[in-house]
């Protein structure tokens, strides 16, 4: 699996770098940093009246990935980064700090995607396509491997679908006076 995940990252490297995407990647993937994009979007949706259960509930999907992804899977399985192994590929980013499994970008984005979406909001389409571009900068840079981004979209979509639930029973317990 390691070869293939190499063999991936490197053909992205030889057939896909250009000075274009190399301006671009690196700012597309500043907007996942510590999920701000995402955190920010919330906010905004949480002073809009209408749009404050879809706040929440990016929020709480949020929170559930944050805390599955960064306190315990990261330390628990200390996956060392791609660029670690292969010091060759120079980075058009700063090398992340902390462990490589899973993606925190992705796993925020589609945790902000679904949260969306399980909550009938229409934004997901526009926020699909920035997570889908979020999670490609990450292979892109070199920091995380496909599996990586894999494991991080499918713990946030999780992550997201949990968080639109609570909110969903949350909000409804409150509506009926429970």
């Amino acid at each position: 699996m390691r070869s293939f995940e190499f063999a991936l990252l490197d053909w992205i490297q030889g057939n896909l770098r250009n000075p274009v995407m190399d301006l671009l990647m690196p700012a597309v993937t500043t907007l996942g940093n510590g999920g701000l994009i995402w955190i920010a979007l919330a906010g905004i949706l949480l002073l809009i009246p209408r749009y404050r259960k879809a706040g929440a509930a990016v929020l709480a999907g949020l929170a559930l990935e944050v805390i599955c992804c960064n306190l315990v899977l990261k330390p628990l399985i200390a996956r060392v980064r791609p660029c670690d192994v292969n010091t060759a590929v120079q980075l058009l980013v700063a090398r992340p700090d902390d462990f490589s499994f899973p993606s925190g970008h992705s796993g925020a984005s589609f945790a902000a995607v679904t949260a969306l979406y399980a909550g009938g909001n229409r934004l997901w389409i526009p926020a699909l396509l920035l997570a889908a571009l979020i999670s490609f900068s990450r292979l892109y840079l070199y920091v995380h491997y496909p599996t990586d981004v894999l494991a991080g979209i499918l713990l946030g979509a999780a992550a997201g679908w949990l968080g639109s639930q609570g909110i969903a029973c949350v909000g409804g317990k409150l509506h009926h006076g429970l």
